[in-house]
């Protein structure tokens, strides 16, 4: 695809939003992996009926910022990112490692309702490394064929209908990241087997419809980017120095 240069101001803006696109991203890449175990279930017009994990509510988010970052600042920007996130999620997981190797301190004068036993933090946190793991999985599966995907459309449709590459990719990607990460959790005894089916096809059906309702925030987010760096559809950004 042709990109376009700019000046010293505008590859500071640009620069700029792509930072706070990445933080955005590894945010809720992160927090996906810390909440998962937390399920709820959404009546959805009585259709359906989604069993579905809490952390798949800001998981979505992290496909249609990558959707941005393809189309506006192009494939290697788009891996880097996704890159950037696995260092963060093995980070975090690394963290969690070190709090959980801690005893615990229970102030008897302190409130103990605002006090974390060793129990109940291992509790919430304990299976973070399996979590972690099969997501940073699926994770790479999906985000990686995503933007495969993504670039692979946007060049047959020479950078044209934007719709037709946003869901194409992510429809894809999402079911084998639903497939992946449930599959494993099931291997390490997570859940169980007889969840398998309900939980992907929840899982992928709440992605598919995330996806779709977010389709007009990436044509509003991509048509303000190319009219702040004047960049014609397909166009994108050349941030090389």
């Amino acid at each position: 695809m042709n990109s376009t240069s700019l000046n010293l101001k505008d590859k500071t803006t640009a620069y700029r939003i792509y930072l706070v696109l990445g933080a955005l991203f590894i945010s809720s890449l992160v927090v996906c992996n810390l909440i998962f175990q937390k399920f709820f279930q959404w009546d959805f017009f009585g259709v359906y009926t989604f069993t579905i994990s809490v952390g798949l509510i800001p998981y979505p988010l992290t496909f249609l910022i990558t959707d941005i970052v393809s189309e506006i600042y192009g494939k290697k920007k788009a891996n880097l990112m996704v890159t950037a996130g696995i260092f963060a999620s093995i980070f975090s997981l690394l963290i969690i490692y070190a709090a959980a190797s801690v005893n615990a301190y229970i102030d008897p004068g302190t409130d103990p309702n605002i006090q974390v036993d060793n129990d109940t933090f291992n509790l919430v946190f304990g299976k973070s490394l399996i979590s972690v793991f099969a997501s940073m999985t699926a994770y790479l599966f999906a985000q990686y064929i995503d933007i495969k995907v993504f670039h692979f459309w946007k060049r047959v449709t020479k950078g044209k209908h934007l719709w037709i590459r946003n869901n194409f990719s992510t429809f894809l990607s999402q079911f084998i990241d639903s497939v992946t990460i449930i599959s494993l959790l099931c291997l390490n005894g997570i859940f169980s087997w007889d969840n398998f089916v309900p939980f992907v096809m929840s899982g992928f059906l709440f992605k598919v419809i995330v996806a779709t309702i977010d389709t007009p925030l990436l044509y509003l987010t991509v048509f303000g980017l190319r009219k702040r760096f004047q960049l014609q559809p397909g166009e994108e950004l050349n941030l090389d120095y």
